[in-house]
């Protein structure tokens, strides 16, 4: 399935690695649901929703097939979509899949990281007043760039040898023929050649905001890659940008939800301090330090005293000394980014276990309790909260320590009994 959807076709990371993680009755992995993310995942890396050159991935594509986006670039779910092309490569073997993680990370660390170490909440999508104008092409800008040998190859596989397919007058890359392998070097060869000549451009506007639950996003994903791809400089990335996060972000025991140049403010949400526990504990995976594990403690106690409705279970998305609002929601279901709720859940489940707190074991399990219902009414869009609860409801053994991998399953009677 390239796309459950005709038209436009938006990134749902949190879907896709529920199908990877799925098993059938025999506990095996269920090979349809696994094709199906893998599937999708091939395609969109193929698509021009994928920046060929530069990696990393824009916002949405405006039709089925991944080939036109919407050319902004967010912090927040290329974080989640390199945690899960890490996983695709685990389970998959195929080299695509890690080729597309390491050009995110090389994007990363060209295009969004700002001084401190923390990342940049995205690119926008126009430059000199047009949308796309960076990343679009004339065809012969780029045949006068390569060499009699270069161009053939990289016109049969980014589509240049077909009519444009942006706006009808320009070409924007895609995959359109697979590569032969003896042509790869040439391709090597002929992408940063594109990539110095696109970086001459105008380029779009970076906004520098940092976003404390966008960024956390981020770390757990390079945490994540880091562990599966064995990369300790992408560690030190994610650790670039927590210690940021801590010393910037975290003040007089309250964590805030943005900064900017050094100044931050603004009392942080439920998905600030669930996405950061969460990264905390893939770090505290990918390499132990017990400063991470005071700090991920702290926020786990911080969500209950702060976020928890204890009467009828689940989290608000706003603190309780928040400024008074007609509705305190407590979402369930997932959107551009993770449920609050299911993060949370994830996240105190994971170190409750790990550390014996019955405490957070209780809270995780009072929120299950809430949302199990409108689960098994409405599944749709809560592939998050499935995933919780399934943790919940599997052995504890494989849970500890980690259940961040995409060998724990998503067990079918877990399914059933929706």
């Amino acid at each position: 399935m390239a796309a459950s959807v005709a038209h436009p076709s938006f990134h749902t990371p949190a879907t896709w690695l529920f199908l990877l993680r799925c098993t059938g009755p025999d506990g095996r992995s269920d090979g349809a649901a696994r094709d199906a993310a893998l599937t999708t995942l091939v395609r969109m890396a193929e698509g021009g929703i994928h920046d060929q050159l530069g990696g990393g991935f824009c916002r949405y594509s405006v039709d089925e097939r991944w080939e036109i986006p919407h050319f902004e670039k967010m912090l927040y779910d290329n974080g989640p979509l390199l945690g899960l092309y890490a996983d695709a490569w685990q389970v998959s073997g195929d080299a695509r899949f890690a080729a597309v993680a390491e050009s995110l990370v090389g994007w990363l660390r060209r295009e969004m990281l700002l001084p401190g170490g923390a990342f940049a909440s995205s690119l926008d999508a126009d430059s000199e007043g047009e949308e796309g104008r960076f990343y679009v092409w004339d065809r012969g800008e780029i045949q006068s760039l390569l060499t009699d040998d270069e161009w053939p190859v990289a016109a049969r596989h980014w589509g240049l040898d077909g009519p444009p397919n942006f706006e009808h007058a320009h070409w924007h890359l895609r995959v359109a023929a697979p590569l032969a392998p003896e042509h790869s070097a040439l391709l090597a060869s002929a992408r940063p050649k594109l990539l110095s000549r696109r970086a001459t451009r105008v380029r779009p506007a970076l906004d520098d905001k940092v976003l404390t639950g966008w960024n956390a996003l981020m770390i757990e994903g390079l945490a994540h890659a880091a562990r599966i791809f064995g990369r300790p400089d992408w560690l030190a990335l994610a650790r670039g940008a927590l210690d940021h996060v801590r010393t910037t972000l975290w003040r007089e025991g309250r964590l805030l939800a943005t900064a900017r140049h050094g100044r931050a403010h603004l009392d942080a949400y439920l998905d600030d301090h669930a996405f950061l526990l969460l990264a905390l504990i893939e770090l505290l995976q990918a390499d132990f330090r017990a400063d991470d594990l005071a700090f991920a403690r702290t926020l786990a106690e911080a969500l209950l005293a702060r976020f928890e409705d204890k009467a009828e279970g689940g989290f608000h998305f706003t603190a309780d000394d928040h400024e008074t609002l007609i509705h305190r929601p407590k979402p369930m279901h997932d959107n551009s980014m993770p449920s609050g709720n299911a993060a949370a859940i994830l996240g105190l489940l994971r170190l409750g276990r790990r550390f014996g707190e019955s405490a957070w074991l209780n809270a995780a399990e009072r929120a299950l309790r809430l949302f199990q219902p409108e689960l098994g009414r409405h599944p749709e869009g809560a592939a998050t909260m499935l995933m919780a609860l399934a943790e919940a409801r599997a052995p504890t053994d494989v849970n500890a320590p980690a259940c961040t991998d995409v060998s724990c399953c998503v067990p079918e009677p877990v399914l059933q009994a929706r």
